[in-house]
């Protein structure tokens, strides 16, 4: 699994976000390759509307922590990310 720490820009108006307006996302790739993870980072963020995608920071995750049930317990995040392949957290910047 990785972690991705990402900026992109909206390409479409949301709830509370404008198109042209810049934010901040964590990205949780289930996934054993960087490469493939972070091509899936990206369309995972242009399928919900997000365009000029810039992924500052990357880190894996040991499959240690992965299979261990009280570390996936106690993040949700990883939790989710295990079930469905990924996860995409968005913060206001």
């Amino acid at each position: 699994m990785y972690i991705f720490s990402v900026n992109a820009t909206a390409s479409k108006a949301r709830d509370d976000i404008a198109v042209g307006q810049k934010m901040a996302f964590i990205v949780y790739i289930h996934f054993l390759d960087l490469f493939g993870a972070e091509q899936l980072c990206k369309l995972y963020l242009m399928r919900a509307g997000f365009a000029d995608i810039e992924i500052e920071k990357r880190k894996l995750v040991p499959s240690s922590l992965v299979q261990d049930p009280r570390v996936v317990m106690a993040d949700k995040a990883m939790a989710e990310a295990i079930k469905t392949g990924y996860m995409i957290q968005m913060f206001d910047e």
